[in-house]
């Protein structure tokens, strides 16, 4: 049926499956399915029903045959279909009643073709191989069709100074303004608020992949996942304080794997200690916005964080923000910032109290929450640039970059040593 992304491989689910109320029409039925190559013994007795509770249990088909004919309200029955079945999967419907209204509406649900009983072989032949034909063909966003897919990791300097806020509104603006399939991967297990941000609940999608990384595939990623939209989907948890992290990072690493196969664009929302415990999980991140504010603390830990990038992941395109900035309030001023970071800040967004408070009111991100304010502005410039970076696009070694990075970003600034007549080094405590 229609979704926004199509999860797994093809291979590893049946080829044809129906569930089909009366006996003559599968007496017809059978026949057709086995000149087709299939097994007769995937045409069930049972109507739509029946489907739904067997497709909540185990994976969808390449082309599924569902009767409507002892569906009281047809139009309902298939939304419960359309939640357990997998996108990418083919629907032909049966029924009984002929009205092109209900036709209509069917084939608006995604229903690919509706059979008016009573069934003859002529017309079951030409509707599945019809259905073979469109499920073979490329998909909107099929992997092998669209090979672009930029991760991005977002980590904040310190506590609070608001990398969740960012990475959630990157994702949105992503999937809602760029129409983008899109997935939001908030690895902070115990207190993440991805999901708070949404006005979702988080599910146990994310426990338990970490519980059980051997599960997890293209159908494990569709039935986990959180839909905030029609392109996105997060995934995250509220494990009990009493829980400690008991992985080894594999599920991490492999939840990106099937990310990069289903979605065009992940944002990982990444505690700065994963990259003590979990280093392997920047294997294949494409950018990293180092979140930070203008503060000592903050200026020392930025320092500490590229430098480890630099060393660890330098395949990696990492971009400072400067966020929740107030002129005049600054701990340290940009200049003395930058100086001892020794690189520009690749964009500023200002502090606003206000706006955050109308996010959180409303259960949106701040990004679609704040559209005209100037955090709000600043947040779609940050999502500009990502979206601009491609997989060949990055850093050849430390200290020189490719010139069309990121389009917004002087690169060759950032990169650069202090400039002359800029102010001296801040002084920074001793690495910890």
């Amino acid at each position: 049926m229609n979704a926004p992304w199509k999860p797994g491989a093809p291979g590893n689910r049946d080829a044809f499956n129906a569930f089909i109320c009366d006996d003559a029409a599968l007496d017809v039925l059978r026949p057709v399915v086995i000149e087709m190559g299939w097994q007769p013994e995937k045409c069930n007795k049972g109507g739509l029903r029946n489907a739904v509770q067997s497709l909540s249990i185990s994976a969808s088909p390449n082309i599924l045959m569902v009767d409507l004919s002892e569906s009281g309200d047809p139009l309902s029955d298939i939304n419960a279909l359309a939640e357990v079945c997998e996108p990418g999967t083919v629907v032909i419907a049966v029924g009984q009643v002929n009205d092109v209204r209900l036709y209509r509406d069917l084939l608006a649900s995604g229903i690919h073709d509706y059979l008016l009983k009573p069934l003859s072989p002529g017309q079951v032949r030409d509707a599945l191989v019809n259905a073979q034909a469109v499920f073979a063909s490329p998909k909107a966003h099929d992997p092998s069709v669209a090979k672009r897919h930029i991760s991005t990791a977002v980590i904040g300097t310190r506590g609070g100074v608001g990398a969740s806020t960012i990475a959630t509104s990157l994702a949105w603006l992503f999937s809602a303004d760029e129409k983008m399939p899109t997935a939001l991967l908030d690895l902070d297990v115990h207190f993440g608020t991805g999901a708070l941000a949404l006005d979702l609940e988080p599910g146990r999608g994310l426990t338990d992949a970490i519980e059980n990384p051997g599960r997890i595939d293209g159908l494990f990623i569709e039935r986990a996942m959180i839909r905030a939209n029609d392109n996105l989907a997060i995934l995250s948890a509220e494990a009990p304080m009493n829980t400690p992290l008991m992985t080894d990072g594999a599920a991490f690493v492999q939840l990106e794997e099937e990310f990069r196969q289903a979605f065009e664009m992940t944002v990982i929302d990444l505690p700065r200690n994963m990259l003590i415990n979990f280093p392997h999980v920047l294997a294949d991140i494409n950018v990293v916005l180092v979140v930070a504010e203008m503060t000592l603390a903050s200026a020392r830990d930025t320092i500490r964080i590229l430098s480890w990038l630099k060393t660890n992941a330098g395949h990696v395109q990492p971009v400072v923000i400067a966020n929740k900035v107030q002129a005049g309030v600054a701990e340290i001023s940009k200049a003395d910032f930058e100086a001892s970071i020794e690189r520009k800040i690749g964009f500023t967004i200002p502090y606003d109290i206000k706006a955050a408070t109308n996010a959180a009111k409303l259960g949106q991100t701040f990004a679609d929450a704040n559209r005209t304010a100037k955090a709000g502005v600043a947040m779609r410039e940050v999502a500009k640039a990502v979206m601009g970076v491609g997989e060949g696009d990055l850093i050849d070694e430390p200290g020189k970059a490719k010139t069309s990075l990121l389009g917004k970003l002087d690169l060759k600034g950032m990169l650069s040593k202090k400039p002359k007549g800029a102010p001296a080094k801040a002084p920074a405590p001793a690495q910890a």
